[in-house]
């Protein structure tokens, strides 16, 4: 492990100071590529207008005509987070733009028998499903649905495709009627990070305009779209999208209508059955709180669940579908739990001690006994503990194998698919995904030539820097920043995705030091000529009497009395933790 610590331009951060930015934040939002002040104007007005991202304006015009005429539209949602807030997001802003109930409706594949995304078995689906539909609408998926688009067309059916993942290279786009995608081929959008359910809500307000245009409304009586930022907050974050500048105002604008109590009734409900306070809420909350309950139902049962919970005006309806993923969550917790320890077995023949001693450069795993809808949290899991590109696959219902890839800084996992597929015609029947993100479909026993294919990849691309496992922090802690005025400061602010939090880093000496709950480290250290309290979460390993420290700051509550305690994330030369972020309650 190597401590870096970040570089803060002098001139940035005194311009920054200059305009009334704290002076911690400000060298914090310096070192984070900040430039000015006005970067900081989290308001509506800032955000980047929706006639600029391709495709917008032509399905707000779509989706006025299918308002207008009555017809019904059917929303195919996907089975993460950020597909369900997306489906909840369309439900609802289509029926405040003036839809009619009766006019609306969704499906979700099940992970394992449908497979992701827009295919003719989930055409079929919405056909059955009720009346009718005149018009799908894919949030989430469908910019490689070539086949199912296709298939609803030729049924007669308009589709409009709404996504942010990133379209087959050197191949055309689905035939749909329209579609938008940040990322497909000439659109100018700055936000190329901007979530699924972001993409919805800017078709919303590109059909918002297109009414306002045609005399539905004008800028005075129009649907408050902004409404359902809470849903885009929590879906942006929990895809663990890249926090640039467009979504940090989107998920401020969505944190803000949740501090001040105005949010969905299953929103709330989930906040309870996280045992979270939302009048307290951060980026946090979504990550490794409301979005691993509403991913569970997805992972493990019905993601129906989580659309329902977030759609659901009823209260006590909401409290009790929040009630239910909560113990889905559970459940998958122990299953994930299983898995991890199968995969630790996997590990163990390239560790000695602490640190891995011939790992490859990439690692894939596959047990008989994997779960298809945990392999993607196994993977990041394991991903970081071994700071490879990491691949594990379960056998599907249908009996292929289904693969769920995290990745490491530097290795693009997309592209890597897309060589692998290139070098071995036939190896991946589907693949997709983002940078650090993908999966993959293999034939049964196309692990081990799948292994080898990934394995040259990696080879190629990744050098002995790369590999190095390395924490960015901010450097020493000024003893006058270190109270609960400065928890409650960076609490405030939105951090994520390629905007991380704060992470400092000091040497110490350690005064008292025990284990508690029998795997974490509980310390007494000097710090600055002061005592502070600290803890090492999923670290059972005594350290020396000095050492130098990655912490964040948090705060210890306890019978009503608050503590600000030290919550350490690495130490140079060990592992990082194994589990969520420290604060974090078991997601």
């Amino acid at each position: 492990m190597i401590l870096q610590t970040r570089e803060v331009p002098p001139r940035v951060r005194y311009t920054l100071e200059q305009a009334g930015v704290h002076p911690l934040l400000a060298q914090l939002l310096a070192a984070r590529g900040v430039r000015s002040a006005d970067e900081l104007d989290d308001g509506l007005a800032r955000l980047l207008p929706p006639d600029a991202l391709l495709g917008a304006a032509a399905a707000g015009r779509l989706l006025a005509d299918a308002i207008n005429a009555g017809q019904r539209i059917c929303i195919v949602a996907d089975y993460d987070c950020d597909g369900a807030t997306a489906c909840a997001v369309a439900l609802r802003g289509l029926a405040l733009l003036g839809a009619q109930p009766a006019t609306l409706g969704y499906v979700v594949p099940d992970r394992a028998v449908h497979g992701y995304g827009l295919t003719p078995a989930i055409v079929d689906l919405a056909l059955a499903a009720g009346p009718r539909p005149d018009l799908l609408v894919t949030v989430d998926n469908g910019i490689a649905s070539h086949a199912g688009v296709a298939h609803a067309r030729s049924l007669g059916l308009a589709v409009l495709v709404t996504d942010h993942h990133l379209p087959a290279a050197n191949q055309p786009l689905p035939a749909a009627d329209v579609i938008v995608n940040p990322n497909q081929p000439d659109c100018g959008f700055p936000s190329k990070a901007i979530a699924g359910v972001g993409v919805m809500f800017y078709v919303l307000l590109a059909t918002r305009a297109e009414m306002r245009q045609r005399g539905a409304f004008d800028a005075a009586s129009q649907p408050r779209l902004d409404a359902l930022l809470d849903l885009v907050a929590l879906g942006t974050v929990a895809d663990v999208v890249k926090l640039d500048a467009n979504n940090r105002r989107l998920v401020a604008q969505g944190l803000k209508r949740i501090r001040s109590g105005r949010m969905q009734p299953g929103v709330a409900a989930l906040f309870r059955a996280a045992g979270r306070d939302p009048a307290r809420a951060a980026g946090f909350d979504f990550g490794f709180a409301l979005g691993p309950r509403i991913n569970a139902a997805g992972r493990l049962a019905d993601m129906t669940l989580g659309i329902e919970c977030l759609c659901t005006d009823d209260s006590a309806r909401a409290t009790e579908l929040a009630a239910q993923l909560d113990a889905i969550n559970r459940e998958r917790r122990d299953v994930e739990a299983g898995m991890r320890e199968q995969a630790e077995v996997m590990l163990a023949r390239w560790w000695t001690g602490a640190e891995p001693a011939s790992i490859p450069p990439a690692v894939v795993l596959f047990d008989d006994s994997f779960h298809e809808g945990v392999v993607g949290i196994v993977a990041g899991r394991v991903k970081d503990r071994a700071h490879r590109p990491t691949f594990v696959f379960a056998r599907g219902a249908s009996g292929q194998l289904k693969g769920s890839g995290r990745s490491i800084p530097g290795f693009h996992l997309r592209d890597a698919l897309d060589l692998v597929a290139k070098r071995h015609p036939g190896l991946l029947l589907r693949f997709g995904g983002h940078a650090m993100a993908a999966g993959c479909t293999l034939d049964e026993g196309g692990v081990p030539a799948f292994d080898a294919a990934l394995q040259a990849v990696a080879a190629e691309w990744l050098d002995a820097a790369t590999l190095q496992r390395t924490l960015r922090t901010d450097g020493p802690l000024a003893l006058e920043w270190f109270n609960a005025e400065t928890v409650a400061l960076l609490d405030a602010q939105v951090w994520g995705q390629g905007f991380e939090a704060p992470v400092f880093c000091d040497e110490v000496q350690v005064l008292q030091q025990r284990l508690v709950g029998e795997k974490h480290l509980k310390l007494k250290l000097r710090h600055a000529g002061q005592e502070r309290d600290a803890i090492w979460f999923s670290h059972d390993q005594p350290l020396p009497d000095r050492i130098r420290l990655a912490y964040r700051l948090g705060l210890d509550e306890w019978n009503g009395r608050q503590r600000v305690q030290m919550l350490i994330e690495a130490a140079p030369d060990t592992p990082t933790p194994q589990e969520k972020k420290p604060h974090a309650p078991p997601p």
